[in-house]
């Protein structure tokens, strides 16, 4: 497995019961690479806050993601500038850890990922929580315009308006037809 382009290791030797704060910012670099990975125009900031600590299933990462990048327009790849300031509650599990049964997760049960059993990577933490923050189909502000010209109907103009006026039609005459 490849190392992430944005990796802040941190080692579980290092992380206890008492909660401790962590802070990690990617570079000019990393965040370049980072656009690659997630077909993005360019990320501009990349940072997360979080506070970390042990317990008995593992280590909790609690806090906040916040990034600026530009995403491209589905329909016109025009830039689109897109802040994200996103809540992270995350459960680091050991990779080796006994698969349990199914559990039923309640409101404020973590999301869970997989750590190598030596270190928990924050960075790769705050990237994944940037990505999963944005509109995988983002629309700029032309785009119903092209959508329109190039002949692609919208979806209030897609309804079956005519097969509805075709049913109350029938309807009418089952109805007339039973009196």
């Amino acid at each position: 497995m490849s190392v992430p382009e944005f990796s802040r290791p941190e080692r579980i030797d290092t992380i206890g019961e008492g909660e401790r704060e962590v802070a990690v910012s990617a570079s000019a670099e990393e965040m370049a690479a980072l656009a690659v990975r997630f077909g993005l125009k360019a990320i501009d900031r990349l940072e997360g806050k979080f506070r970390i600590r042990r317990d008995a299933a593992g280590i909790v990462a609690r806090g906040n993601v916040q990034a600026d990048v530009v995403q491209a327009c589905v329909v016109t790849d025009d830039p689109i500038p897109v802040s994200v300031d996103e809540p992270v509650a995350l459960r680091f599990v050991a990779d080796d850890e006994p698969a349990g049964e199914e559990v039923e997760l309640s409101e404020d049960a973590l999301d869970t990922m997989s750590f190598d059993g030596a270190a928990i990577d924050l960075g790769e933490a705050a990237a994944d929580t940037m990505a999963l923050a944005l509109d995988p189909f983002p629309r700029g502000p032309n785009a119903a315009a092209v959508l329109k010209q190039a002949g692609v109907i919208s979806e209030e103009e897609a309804r079956p308006l005519g097969a509805l006026a075709g049913l109350a039609s029938l309807k009418a005459k089952l109805e007339k037809g039973q009196s």
